[in-house]
């Protein structure tokens, strides 16, 4: 595969991959903060459905096509930029990991107290909390990837 194709595909799986992951974030928070347990059910619901969909498979893409381009491009391995890139990758993956659990128990619980009409229980609050704790790390990663991806800078420090 030529570099350009792979780069397309790169872009536009980080693209999908960031922008699933930002929006999904927004419309959970919003709807957890109106405190609606039937529009998070019905939000949560749909959040875990796009993450399995888009978020995973992006999320295998990327280091994939990553790897390419760095082969079919001779980017030095030992580049600090590419060095950077990998670990963040690494510290937005471990922490989106249990998010994508969080989100599963998150819908859960919400779809259990909508149905038995209840608020939203103390189970849901905390698994939101740790929720959003890990998503902070995750989004500064990624953007900090973005970075290196297009500057890639000749030294970091």
């Amino acid at each position: 595969m030529d570099y350009i194709t792979l780069k397309w595909i790169h872009v536009v799986a980080s693209t999908l991959l960031f922008g699933t992951g930002v929006g999904s974030a927004f419309y959970l928070l919003a709807a957890t903060l109106t405190r609606d347990t039937h529009a998070v059910a019905v939000t949560s619901r749909h959040v875990v459905i796009a993450d399995w969909l888009f978020t995973t498979s992006t999320a295998i893409l990327q280091p994939l096509t990553g790897y390419m381009l760095v082969r079919t491009a001779n980017f030095p391995w030992q580049a600090d930029w590419l060095k950077f890139s990998v670990i963040l990758y690494v510290v937005a993956i471990a922490c989106w990991l249990p998010v994508v659990w969080l989100q599963m128990r998150m819908r859960n619980v919400a779809a259990a107290a909508a149905g038995a009409g209840a608020p939203l229980p103390p189970a849901y609050w905390r698994y939101f909390r740790w929720w959003f704790v890990l998503g902070v790390p995750a989004l500064f990663a990624f953007l900090a990837i973005f970075w290196l991806m297009i500057a890639k800078p000749a030294e970091l420090f």
